[in-house]
């Protein structure tokens, strides 16, 4: 028998997932009610606090209404459509209270678990990245609060919430995504192949052969280099929010290998949307 509206969906979706969405929409709000204001700036960005929180607002909707069954266009896909469709939103969009935001953010996340309840989750449907399940599009809605709840706690000088578990929820969607999101400009006649291990037992390789990309759940036999990532780091840096650099720096990545100079270069060659 399917699942109905509102119930609980941990056996529709990959264990802790529903939890990890609901937590972090309400750890998001928490934030944004305790925020003095929402016109200060966010480290890194060119929006707003309250922009930041009205964009988090409008993409747990859209996802919702996708998860739902309901089609919705948002770009094409590449990084300029997406920074595009997000201007004309914004702007058609003037909600900027904080509290208004936070409950909207929570109750958008809500719905999306109530779809994902009522739906197979490996349907497929069409998201602003791609033909995605209702399981991994779940995964994007939780990389994609991760990612602007981390920018919302630096702008308000408070914990961020992206922990290794939550990054690993992440992964199925990073995995999934990362072909449509390498930079080809920057992987230009590249020939290499990566193993990454996420501390805590997560796997997967990178393949790239004369520029084109390929990902498989299991590493390569005899990669040119092997990455050790702590998984937080791992989504902060695929996300744009830490450098390779600062991240060997802490001790949260190593790399080894014949080639372990190339290391370093791995996050370059994927351009966030």
């Amino acid at each position: 028998m399917e699942p109905v509206a509102g119930q609980d969906v941990r056996g529709a979706l990959p264990e802790g997932l529903a939890d990890a969405i609901r937590t972090t929409a309400e750890d998001i709000a928490e934030l944004l009610r305790g925020a003095p204001g929402t016109g200060g700036p966010v480290p890194g960005s060119e929006w707003t606090v309250g922009e930041a929180a009205a964009h988090l607002a409008q993409a747990n909707t859209l996802m919702a209404d996708i998860a739902a069954g309901r089609p919705r266009s948002h770009g094409d896909g590449t990084p300029q459509s997406l920074a595009e469709a997000n201007t004309r939103a914004l702007a058609a969009f003037g909600e900027r209270d904080a509290k208004a935001l936070a409950a909207m953010i929570e109750e958008q996340a809500g719905a999306y678990l109530d779809a994902a309840a009522e739906h197979p989750s490996q349907e497929m449907l069409m998201t602003p990245l791609g033909p995605l399940t209702r399981e991994v599009l779940g995964s994007y809605l939780l990389t994609h609060m991760l990612g602007h709840g981390h920018d919302l706690a630096r702008a308000l000088g408070r914990p961020h919430m992206v922990d290794p578990s939550r990054a690993g929820l992440a992964l199925p969607f990073m995995i999934e995504v990362m072909p449509r999101v390498t930079d080809a400009k920057a992987t230009a006649g590249l020939t290499a192949c990566y193993a990454v291990r996420l501390w805590g037992g997560d796997r997967f390789g990178v393949t790239f052969t004369d520029g084109t990309v390929s990902v498989d759940r299991r590493p390569p036999e005899r990669p040119d280099c092997t990455l050790s990532i702590e998984p937080a780091t791992f989504l902060l840096m695929a996300l744009g929010r830490c450098t390779p650099t600062r991240a060997m720096a802490r001790g949260r990545v190593f790399a080894w290998g014949r080639k372990p100079w190339i290391g370093p270069r791995f996050p370059r060659y994927f351009k966030a949307p």
